[in-house]
């Protein structure tokens, strides 16, 4: 039975076959309406006399090209072929380019770059930060070329506290990029901060010792920070690519490791006017806490709590004084009637007891009287003084008493003897 493919179907088909197929291809044309993306990504077409193919190169991969692409440019372009299914198209998706014509040097170039690639020199993740501040640099360069002496007045003007190393090689020829090689392999091992490893500008043939795999192995393996500075901005080598920075010169090199003296004059004051003024702040904040504390301590110092507790017992003794005048008015309001009563009741029993100190005194008398009295006789008392019989009349009551008895009689009768 016939299988009936849909377009999604069959393009997934192409698709894997093209992709399987072409996984890396090397086209030569001529630029054809290249369009930079607000994305990043760029568009063109490369062309020739018999054809045409749509070309998409991703920001990624853009970034590392070093020329501007445009119309009509004859472009070597490195990808993979891959079909664009919506549109059902198939494309190349450029990995790399480079101008056509460069010749078997270019080739060389190409194929190593690619063959390090693959092998993770360019990795981003294994290239090493540059410290902030430099306080040391190995200089791997010639001492008779005017590189040098560009890096080193620059040094000078922008970190006169620098510790620099020149280590000597040659730059160019047969035998320079094995010496190269040693000579950063030598500059690892001084300690110092930053590798720079650098010459001038000069045709793809002076430069080409920096393209040769051995220096990339020394950069790789170099434990120390390493600055590829070689050639002018537009020469991009090997070198730059396995370093862990690229600078465009040699002296643009010591501009991007080394501080600027005057810059770092302006942050040191800039720091600190914000260090005074932050200090003040802080000074100025401790002495309101310092005045606070010093306040509170003082509420809170035995001195200050005796001087309260000693207000308190003012308060209190005062209040006491006052209450009890209070009460002391309260109760002295009726001492002037209980004083009178006290006086009458004085007066009274001392009345009182003066009757019966009177009649006590008669009756002392009347003791006196009737010892005086011959035996078996007896006193006669009325009232309480003694009478003779003459002074009694008819219905008196008297009391005769003698020293050992006290007898009531009534006169019922009277009459002379």
């Amino acid at each position: 039975m016939m299988k009936v493919l849909s377009v999604s179907e069959l393009n997934e088909q192409i698709k894997s076959l093209l992709e399987s197929h072409f996984t890396t291809v090397w086209v030569e044309g001529e630029v054809s309406r290249p369009t930079y993306h607000t994305s990043g990504h760029l568009y063109f077409s490369l062309k020739d006399s018999g054809g045409v193919i749509r070309c998409v190169m991703f920001r990624s991969n853009l970034a590392k090209i070093p020329f501007r692409v445009e119309e009509g440019q004859k472009l070597i372009v490195s990808g993979r072929i891959g079909l664009y299914k919506p549109r059902g198209e198939y494309q190349l998706y450029a990995v790399d380019m480079v101008p056509s014509g460069e010749g078997s040097l270019q080739l060389a170039f190409n194929q190593l770059k690619e063959k390090l690639a693959k092998q993770g020199y360019f990795d981003e993740s294994r290239k090493k930060s540059l410290p902030p501040f430099v306080s040391s640099i190995a200089l791997v360069t010639s001492q008779t070329g005017a590189a040098l002496q560009d890096m080193l007045r620059i040094a000078e003007s922008r970190w006169p506290l620098l510790k620099v190393y020149v280590v000597d090689t040659l730059v160019q020829g047969k035998e320079a990029a094995g010496m190269i090689a040693e000579a950063i392999e030598y500059a690892d091992g001084l300690g110092v901060d930053v590798i720079v490893v650098g010459r001038g500008g000069g045709s793809l043939e002076d430069l080409w010792a920096f393209n040769e795999e051995v220096v990339a192995e020394a950069i790789y393996k170099a434990s120390t920070p390493v600055v590829s500075a070689v050639g002018h901005e537009i020469d991009y080598l090997i070198s730059d690519f396995v370093a862990d920075k690229r600078a465009p010169t040699p002296s643009a090199a010591m501009e991007m490791i080394l501080p600027s003296k005057e810059e770092i004059l302006l942050t040191i004051d800039d720091m600190m006017g914000r260090y005074t003024q932050r200090m003040e702040s802080i000074l100025s904040s401790k002495a309101q806490v310092l005045e606070h504390l010093t306040k509170l301590l003082i509420q809170q110092s035995p001195q200050r709590r005796m001087e309260l507790l000693t207000q308190q017992i003012q308060g209190l003794k005062s209040s006491f004084e006052h209450t009890m005048q209070m009460r002391l008015h309260k109760k002295a309001e009726p001492l002037p009637r209980l004083l009178q009563s006290f006086q009458n009741a004085i007066a009274k029993s001392m009345e009182a007891k003066e009757h019966e100190l009177s009649i006590l005194g008669e009756r002392f008398k009347t003791a006196l009287e009737a010892k005086k009295l011959p035996p078996a006789s007896a006193q006669i008392i009325k009232g309480s003084k003694p009478v003779s019989l003459e002074e009694l009349k008819i219905g008196d009551r008297v009391r005769l008493q003698d020293m050992h008895w006290d007898v009531e009689v009534e006169v019922v009768e009277k009459k002379p003897i």
